[in-house]
């Protein structure tokens, strides 16, 4: 690290006097997906603090349960009486067919409409700390074939997310998807099911090598007989442990919400969220869990609450170090995202359009690779998923081709223009309107408005020669591909 820091000096608040425009782009970058000059103009007049409450507000906002969702799960329920009913293995494929085929909509429904609300600049920062916590409590709808169990538990993230982390972990026990994922629904007290316990301790609260193989089987009994109806959560008396159990060396006919309370008073658990945190928002190679001892301890101070880690974490010194600025590669959603925000876009409503680049580039929202969720780093570039972000890039900065969409598409797009959204690509009037600022006015605006790097006299040397070599005839089109140009390159993949 250059400059080093001691543990105690990374989680000073940062100097006011340190806070400038420099600091509130790699603030908005990090936190969020992009820098646009107004918001970096807004953070530097407000001070940090103050940006940090609006960025992660004690009351976060509210995500409606998406339209065709609704009217998807009252298909489903004629549906399933169906099955039940069904007399033949034809009869019963048949209903299934059109159950999985209703979820994978709904599903696809549910993508969309997350990433426009994450698109939206002022709920950014608060819709990405949702996507780091299902990180955390990773679900798949590969397992979970129920698109409104997915949306439960992304809006027990939401609500939550801002109070005492036990809370949200004891909800998220409850939550449907979980139950499903995590093989709850099957566990009993007879044969207690050990899934949800080692990943509460591995992967929720705790890490590695912070609890024992009896710590987890014993755990195991606290929450056998967790199920979840279609009238909600409820604890099966007669599949649930009532038993003495001995958890972190302490015994008691402990419940599963007293389990939890037990993970969080251990040591390790002030340390190892903040620590994922870094890892997602900060760098691969996050310092050692015992560098995070003083978070954590201010953490523990705040009774734990999501919302002060957050202003601890965002605000501390350590954050704005040198060693951590455009450094980091923007995973896929961040790297969409940020082309909407940079590009003044609104976000494509059709899948093949928006959730097709992501899977290229290696990210599907509700399909995280295992429950230990997306690694990412330099795991995001290979020749593959670094062809789809060039393609996407591309695709954004030229006109959108209505021609070869399909009438459910252009439905789609009817319906988010009567919204009054259909901005979805860079047209030939704004690239008319950057071609007017001459081949050196579009190349500072290029360097300096997209790249998180200060780039050399020569790069943007490069820039100016690529549009001034133009014909006049093609001057336009240069400009396009200068743009498009940088936005593929290396620098635009970092933040």
């Amino acid at each position: 690290m250059n400059a080093p820091l001691t543990p105690a000096q990374a989680w000073q608040p940062l100097p006011a006097s340190a806070w400038d425009s420099a600091a509130a782009r790699h603030l908005l970058r990090r936190a969020g997906w992009a820098a646009r000059p107004e918001d970096v103009a807004r953070a530097v007049a407000e001070g940090l603090p103050a940006t940090l409450d609006r960025l992660f507000p004690a009351t976060p906002p509210a995500f409606p349960r998406p339209v065709f969702m609704i009217k998807a799960e009252e298909r489903l329920a004629l549906l399933r009486p169906k099955k039940r009913a069904a007399t033949t293995p034809e009869e019963r494929r048949i209903v299934d067919r059109d159950e999985r085929e209703l979820e994978r909509l709904a599903s696809i429904e549910f993508s969309l409409k997350w990433l426009q609300a994450a698109a939206d600049p002022d709920r950014s920062a608060y819709e990405k700390w949702v996507l780091f916590l299902a990180d955390v409590y990773v679900v798949a709808f590969e397992k979970v074939r129920r698109a409104d169990y997915h949306y439960l538990h992304r809006d027990l993230l939401r609500t939550l997310g801002a109070g005492p982390a036990p809370a949200l972990t004891k909800a998220i026990s409850r939550s449907p998807a979980m139950i499903d994922y995590l093989d709850l629904s099957r566990s009993s007290k007879r044969a207690p099911n050990e899934n949800f316990a080692r990943e509460l301790f591995e992967l929720f609260v705790l890490g590695e090598g912070h609890y024992t193989e009896t710590d987890i089987k014993q755990a195991a009994r606290a929450f056998a007989g967790y199920r979840y109806y279609k009238n909600g959560f409820r604890l099966e008396v007669r599949a649930s442990d009532t038993g003495p159990k001995t958890v972190f060396g302490q015994s008691g006919a402990w419940t599963g919400d007293e389990v939890i309370d037990l993970a969080y008073a251990q040591t390790a658990a002030t340390t190892f969220l903040p620590r994922e945190m870094a890892r997602f928002y900060l760098t691969e190679t996050p310092p050692p869990p015992e560098f995070f001892a003083p978070l954590g301890a201010k953490w523990r101070a705040s009774n734990l609450e999501l919302r002060s880690l957050c202003h601890a974490f965002f605000g501390s010194t350590l954050f704005y170090h040198p060693d951590y600025r455009a450094n980091y590669i923007k995973s896929p959603v961040h790297y969409l995202l940020g082309l909407i925000q940079d590009l003044r876009l609104d976000l494509t409503p059709l899948p093949r359009a928006t959730l097709q680049p992501l899977r290229q580039m290696g990210q599907n929202l509700l399909e995280p690779p295992n429950v230990r969720g997306w690694v990412g780093g330099r795991l995001w570039i290979n020749s593959s998923t670094l062809a789809a972000r060039r393609q996407l890039a591309r695709t954004l900065c030229n006109p959108l081709e209505e021609e070869t969409l399909n009438a459910d598409e252009r439905l789609e797009l009817t319906a988010a223009r009567d919204a009054g959204r259909s901005r979805f690509t860079v047209d030939d009037d704004r690239i008319r309107d950057l071609a007017s600022l001459g081949p050196r006015g579009v190349a500072d605006r290029l360097c300096d408005f997209f790249l998180p790097v200060a780039v050399t006299p020569a790069y943007r040397a490069t820039v100016v020669d690529s549009i001034e070599a133009a014909p006049r005839a093609e001057h336009e089109e240069r400009v396009r591909r200068a743009t498009i140009a940088v936005l593929q390159s290396p620098e635009y993949q970092l933040c």
